[in-house]
């Protein structure tokens, strides 16, 4: 059975995610940079891309999409809220790490659904990007180098490079319509 943080660890984790988040939001509505301004990096374009997708998802549920600054709601609304970004009850997801250590993840939230948009294939980015990112606490766990390492991995490696690049090739996309939609409303 999966632990459940606390409610209050719940929403650290969630402000830890959207943190990341906030200026791509602010780039989406116009608010930090005009049209014409420098484009996006990769991965500002695939977060921009997320939250967008997320914002829908959450909408569509009926709820407001946490943004910096606002005041949070009840415990309860909280909670409903990060069950329907992150997901809820026993994660579907598990990789458990050279290290000793397990990550989980859930495959009902509105992440999930964002990932599964811009990646084609939530479960096997899950496992890429799990291990990808923990390549160097994995050198440091065998005290060998991270060359090594890489080369240990180097099929998720590829295949963390091939989904990215679905990804970002699929944000761009959906970015470059709602930039789209945006302009013909405001004409």
């Amino acid at each position: 059975m999966t632990h459940r943080p606390p409610p209050r660890a719940r929403r650290l984790l969630a402000r830890t995610f959207l943190g990341p988040l906030s200026l791509s939001g602010l780039l989406l509505t116009g608010c930090a940079a005009p049209a014409s301004g420098p484009p996006l990096s990769p991965d500002d374009t695939v977060r921009a891309a997320t939250r967008l997708l997320t914002d829908h998802c959450l909408t569509a549920r009926g709820l407001t999409p946490p943004r910096p600054g606002r005041h949070p709601g009840t415990d309860a609304q909280e909670e409903r809220l990060t069950d329907a970004l992150f997901g809820a009850g026993p994660a579907e997801l598990s990789l458990k790490l050279p290290t000793g250590y397990s990550v989980r993840a859930h495959t009902d939230g509105c992440l999930a659904s964002a990932q599964r948009t811009l990646y084609g294939d939530q479960r096997r980015w899950f496992q890429v990007s799990t291990v990808v990112n923990n390549l160097k606490p994995e050198a440091a766990y065998r005290e060998t180098s991270l060359a090594s390492v890489r080369a240990r991995h180097r099929t998720e490696v590829a295949d963390w490079r091939r989904l990215r690049e679905h990804a970002l090739v699929r944000a761009t996309d959906l970015l470059t319509h709602q930039r789209q939609q945006q302009q013909k409303e405001t004409q």
